[in-house]
């Protein structure tokens, strides 16, 4: 009779952990690093890291890009071969030529969703360029480098000339050459603002440094340095003290609001960033990519550049921190 009990008692426990096994098979996930040696990107990977550690039962693993176009594309297509993961989160290098390789991921059963750029053509809309991509946690590059043009016409406008030098990544990656472009479109309408060089950082202080170095053997009597990553302005700013400037009586506008420069606007030695939220688009896109695998409904568009999202306003100023004191950046720089 007791070993009858046992049966009937032990029968629903073996059940449910059969069923309960079944439900919390781990999941894999890729993450897509444009590149793992940049800041920017390790607080993606952190976002990522977050989701995971949050569902439970997720694992991720995190891909080398060496801001390599033709590297991500040949990593992507081996990890789709290998079998081994159910979802990635991608920065991409080339958000055009990407696309072939999202499609054969997607063709093979995973999800996919976008970080910082959108994959497609049209770097303008947030919204699926690839039939099956699960979500894209970005902004539009065009209305990023907008709105830090606008701020330059402001403080532009009662300096005739207004000598401006732009830093930029590189003009060969597709979201670059776009934001260079709206500077350009934005800034030649004013008769006043002089363009006299043009820098490209790589992202990099060092490069960035040697650049504005040589610029300002040509570009002389500066007023503003607009550059689209703080990064750049790291290198900028030393060149521009070695040159005899006071850096702190130019106008510097960055992107990305790393630490670094939210500490220099808050002290008065830079001026802006436009936003970055580099651990919330790992997080967010990645969060997608899960619910997704675990069959839920998921919004295909995660604008990081919303103050719902962000928590602040997307041109960063000393003013608008002064209203946000419990604002803190996501990286470091």
């Amino acid at each position: 009779m007791k070993n009858k009990i046992l049966k009937i008692v032990t029968l629903p426990f073996i059940i449910f952990f059969i069923s309960f096994s079944s439900f919390a098979a781990d999941l894999n996930i890729a993450f897509f690093a444009s590149s793992s040696e940049n800041g920017y990107n390790q607080a993606t990977w952190e976002g990522v890291k977050k989701a995971a550690n949050e569902a439970g039962n997720v694992n991720a693993e995190i891909f080398n890009g060496e801001f390599n176009a033709t590297l991500q594309y040949g990593q992507i297509e081996d990890i789709i071969a290998s079998g081994k993961f159910d979802g990635f989160v991608v920065v991409p290098n080339d958000t055009v030529g990407i696309a072939g390789a999202i499609e054969q991921a997607i063709e093979a059963g995973i999800k996919v969703a976008s970080s910082l750029f959108p994959i497609g053509p049209d770097l303008t809309t947030l919204e699926p360029q690839v039939d099956g991509l699960t979500a894209t946690a970005a902004g539009s590059p065009v209305y990023g480098a907008t709105l830090q043009a606008n701020e330059v016409v402001k403080y532009c406008a009662d300096k005739n000339p207004c000598n401006t030098i732009i830093m930029i990544g590189q003009k060969i990656y597709p979201f670059d050459k776009l934001r260079y472009d709206t500077f350009l479109e934005i800034l030649g309408k004013e008769s006043n603002i002089k363009i006299v060089a043009t820098v490209e950082g790589n992202y990099s202080p060092d490069v960035s440094l040697t650049g504005m170095t040589d610029a300002l053997q040509s570009a002389k009597d500066v007023h503003v340095v607009l550059s689209n990553a703080d990064q750049h302005l790291l290198g900028a700013e030393i060149a521009l003290a070695d040159a005899g400037y006071n850096v702190e009586d130019l106008y510097l506008m960055g992107g990305g609001a790393a630490e670094v420069a939210i500490e220099a606007i808050r002290a008065g030695q830079w001026d802006a960033t436009f936003i970055g939220v580099p651990l919330s688009e790992g997080y967010l896109a990645a969060k997608a990519v899960i619910a997704a695998l675990n069959g839920e409904n998921v919004d295909p568009i995660i604008d990081i550049t919303k103050p719902e999202i962000v928590g602040i306003d997307p041109i960063i100023t000393k003013e608008v921190l002064d209203a946000n004191p419990n604002w803190q950046p996501e990286w470091g720089g």
